[in-house]
Order: structure tokens, then C-alpha cells, then sequence
């Protein structure tokens, strides 16, 4: 069998373990993964817009606003308006969010750490730059950071998949 060809299966599969044993833990606090990763932006990104974070999370704009709801209803997150523009508003932590951070972290180190059980230290190394350089090769970059991938404008899939004829083909069409 060649074990290369289960390559996207086994990455998707181990992520969504990864998810689910993360879930498990947050639950205690009240909070799901996709509620944690909100607050791990906010947390690099006060006063940021909703348009912009749905952008981060990669989740549609309508789903942030409900999630927003629910985390704003629960404390963990602040609305206020945007001073730039008065439609808008900007995310802030709520009070109930800044205690909880390390709880987070740590739970995050325990999900990480059961995960990589049995691999060396030097395994671990190796697997996370192994995971980094296939991230870079899909980006079509050398190297990435969380932050320059942030940073990517992302077209919406209909833009993105769109295949377009040269002028000159449509003008034979018509």
C-alpha cells in the first residue's frame, strides 16, 4: 500500500481528533474550540471588525455574528462602536475572557502533548517542520507565519474557481 495516498486523509482525520479531544476540555469552561479560537484572536487583535475576523477564522460573516451573540450574551466578548465608522463595530475581550487564557494554553498543551505521545523530541521537531514546509509548499511560499497568512487576501470560492476566457476567445463566442 502506498501510505502516501492516505496523506490528506490522515491529516484531516488527526485534526479532527485533535478538535474533539480540545472540545472535550474546553468544555469545563463553558466554551468550544471554534469560541477559543475567537478569543485567541481577539486577544492578538482588540478592536478589530467582524468582517475582518470572520476573515481570520475563516468562517462566514453571519455565522461570526451568531457566535458573536452568544459570546457577547456570555461576557467574553465586547461590541463597540467603530470611532472610523458608524455602521461598523469593533471586538474587544470582555471581562470574563482575560482570566481564562492560561486555562486555554494549558489545555491546548495537554491536547498537543497527548497527541505527540511516544514521539521523541526530536520526532516532534521534525514532524512540526515536516507539517510547516507542506503548509509553504500548498501557500506556494518558502515560509509562512501565522501572520503573513493572516494577511492574505482570500478571493470567495466562486471568484476563486472562476475560469475565465481571453478577451479574444469571447469575442469569438459571440
Amino acid at each position: 500500500m502506498d501510505r502516501s495516498r492516505t496523506l490528506g486523509f490522515l491529516i484531516n482525520d488527526v485534526g479532527r481528533l485533535f478538535r474533539l479531544r480540545f472540545d472535550r476540555r474546553a468544555k469545563a469552561l463553558g466554551l468550544k474550540l471554534i469560541e477559543c479560537k475567537t478569543l485567541g484572536y481577539l486577544l492578538r487583535n482588540e478592536g478589530i471588525n467582524q468582517v475582518r475576523l470572520a476573515e481570520l477564522l475563516e468562517i462566514e460573516p453571519m455565522t461570526l455574528v451568531h457566535l458573536l451573540d452568544r459570546m457577547e450574551k456570555a461576557g467574553w466578548v465586547e461590541r463597540r462602536p467603530d470611532p472610523r465608522d458608524r455602521r461598523a463595530r469593533t471586538l474587544f475581550l470582555g471581562a470574563k475572557a482575560k482570566p481564562v487564557f492560561a486555562v486555554i494554553w494549558r489545555m491546548a498543551d495537554e491536547t498537543r502533548n497527548e497527541a505527540l505521545t511516544g514521539l521523541s523530541e526530536g520526532e516532534r521537531e521534525a514532524f512540526v517542520v515536516s507539517l510547516e514546509r507542506i503548509r509553504s509548499n500548498l501557500l506556494g511560499f518558502e515560509t509562512v507565519t501565522p501572520r503573513a497568512r493572516a494577511r492574505r487576501p482570500t478571493l470567495p470560492v466562486a471568484q476563486a474557481t472562476r475560469v475565465t476566457k481571453p478577451k479574444a476567445a469571447k469575442r469569438a463566442a459571440s
